[in-house]
């Protein structure tokens, strides 16, 4: 019977032993998250515009993907056209940055100009990050009022996902 090395019979056994400590299934690894999808982004947008007429405001919403990609968009009539554009940025930022954009509006108020090179970004309060179970799942993005009521009518639509 031929001897083995003590080398080869190393190599024998670390093989062996790293086959019982082998990785899980790749599948077992990746994580799982909520999408946003269509029906939700709507409620969403509804219960924004439903804040907005409350208060007599017309406005522009877009509803963003966790990647800040426009998932849904609707304007109320007589709402100012520049709005289209600045409510998508707003919803872009908050997604982006994982952060609502008035929390960037509050650092340039407070001098920190560094924010206005901030790839995409659009410090304006209006920008609300959609949250589930502390994960950004999108964002929602108002422009038409006053920046602080686009804030507040977006809160509303985000709302919707709190328990």
């Amino acid at each position: 019977m031929p001897r083995l090395s003590s080398a080869m019979l190393a190599c024998a056994l670390v093989c062996a032993a790293s086959s019982c400590f082998a990785a899980p299934p790749l599948k077992e690894q990746l994580s799982q998250r909520t999408v946003l999808n269509l029906a939700a982004a709507k409620r969403i947008a509804q219960a924004a515009e439903d804040k907005a007429r409350a208060d007599g405001l017309k406005v522009a919403i877009a509803i963003v993907d966790e990647a800040g990609r426009l998932l849904h968009f609707q304007r109320m009539d007589g709402t100012p056209n520049s709005s289209v554009e600045v409510s998508i940025g707003k919803a872009i930022h908050a997604a982006n940055y994982r952060r609502d954009s008035a929390f960037h509006q509050k650092l340039l108020e407070g001098g920190n100009t560094v924010v206005l090179g901030l790839p995409n970004a659009l410090p304006i309060e209006g920008g609300v990050r959609l949250l589930l179970d502390e994960q950004v799942i999108g964002a929602i993005g108002v422009s038409g009022a006053q920046a602080a009521q686009d804030g507040v009518i977006a809160q509303a639509g985000a709302d919707l996902l709190r328990p």
